[in-house]
């Protein structure tokens, strides 16, 4: 998460935008979405006893487990896109 925020002020701030600590607050807020999405779907999985969400990726637990982190962080990003509208613009 610290490392995501970091990153998430850095590269606005070296872009020239006008206030970078809400790239740091929003990759953050999305980094602890990840972690929470790749959570659920492992409890998922481990409720329903299957060790592989999948057979695309042999060895990797499927293709869901390449993207569980973005399935939840999409959408939050979404979300507070479509809520801070303006606010968000930090360019």
């Amino acid at each position: 998460m610290a490392a995501a925020a970091l990153f998430g002020y850095f590269v606005p701030y070296f872009d020239g935008a006008a206030k970078p600590w809400v790239g740091a607050v929003i990759a953050a807020i999305l980094a602890v979405a990840g972690q929470v999405g790749d959570l659920f779907e492992s409890y998922v999985k481990r409720r329903s006893d299957v060790k592989d969400s999948g057979s695309l990726i042999p060895g990797h637990g499927g293709l869901l487990d390449r993207i569980d982190g973005l399935i939840v962080a999409a959408p939050v990003f979404a979300l507070f896109h479509g809520l801070a509208g303006e606010w968000l613009q930090w360019w």
